[in-house]
């Protein structure tokens, strides 16, 4: 992983934490992803580095559709708000993504929710393709295990030239575990997602990481890469790197925060620059 990227997702991780900007009045990029387990926002400064961002939990989202729009369109009001208390200054724009396979009505779902919460909708682009915006993979593939299906995108050249989604992601992992250990499906993504818990819970999971090795496999089979690079929420489960590499022999890499991966180059195709307009 190089160096600038490395850089660029522990800026983001800072960000989220970022009571204010200390004054910046650069151009911004402003970059909402809608989530089936998480939703998140980042603003980018001019030079695509993040100033603030955010992020929560939220059922808004199943498979890449829209269920609840007038909940998505609250949450995202709300996430621009503290963007705008963090910047000091309005957000008139954003753009947002979609997974491969989504159909046009529900892309279009996606641009009414950010219209809705007051955005300018700037781009909407499928999701490999903001992936690699900063991943910029020449030659691979980019597989984004997220909460409700896990996408897979080829990339030859730079460009993403097969695309793929499936319905199996990180609330598979968690119906899991809510079985295994008798709990609620609340408790069980909370415990999926507390990395002390990882190796305790691997035995029980490690059947759906195969199994998304598997689907992987059959859609590389004729489209063969030799390096894959995971991303999307579920790929912070320590180990999922090598259970997957395992089942389909072929390196694996998990980003530093993959969550944040998509987030990020969604708003890196926000084109619309904002220069001060305050003094």
């Amino acid at each position: 992983m190089n160096q600038k990227l490395q850089e660029t997702l522990a800026a983001a991780t800072e960000s989220l934490t970022r009571p204010s900007i200390n004054g910046y009045r650069g151009g911004v990029h402003v970059g909402v992803d809608l989530g089936t387990t998480y939703t998140s926002i980042f603003v980018l400064d001019d030079n695509f580095q993040p100033l603030v961002g955010k992020y929560c939990y939220a059922e808004i989202v199943r498979d890449g559709l829209v269920v609840d729009f007038a909940g998505a369109a609250a949450l995202v009001r709300e996430f621009k708000k503290d963007m705008e208390s963090r910047l000091g200054y309005e957000l008139t724009s954003a753009a947002t993504g979609f997974p491969p396979g989504v159909p046009l009505a529900e892309v279009r779902a996606t641009r009414y929710v950010l219209e809705a919460a007051g955005f300018k909708c700037s781009a909407i682009i499928d999701e490999p393709t903001a992936a690699n915006t900063l991943l910029n993979i020449d030659n691979g593939a980019v597989v984004d295990i997220g909460g409700g299906t896990t996408g897979i995108a080829v990339i030859r050249d730079g460009k993403v030239i097969y695309t793929a989604d499936e319905p199996t992601g990180g609330t598979h992992f968690s119906l899991v575990i809510a079985g295994a250990h008798k709990i609620p499906f609340k408790q069980a993504e909370a415990k999926k997602i507390d990395f002390k818990q990882h190796a305790q819970l691997l035995p029980a999971i490690r059947p759906v990481m195969e199994k998304v090795g598997t689907i992987i496999s059959r859609h590389l089979q004729d489209h063969p890469v030799d390096i894959i690079y995971l991303i999307g929420g579920t790929s912070a489960f320590t180990g999922i790197a090598d259970v997957i590499e395992s089942v389909i022999g072929i390196k694996c890499i998990v980003p530093v925060n993959p969550l944040f991966i998509t987030p990020l180059g969604i708003a890196m195709n926000d084109q619309e620059l904002r220069e001060d307009s305050y003094g």
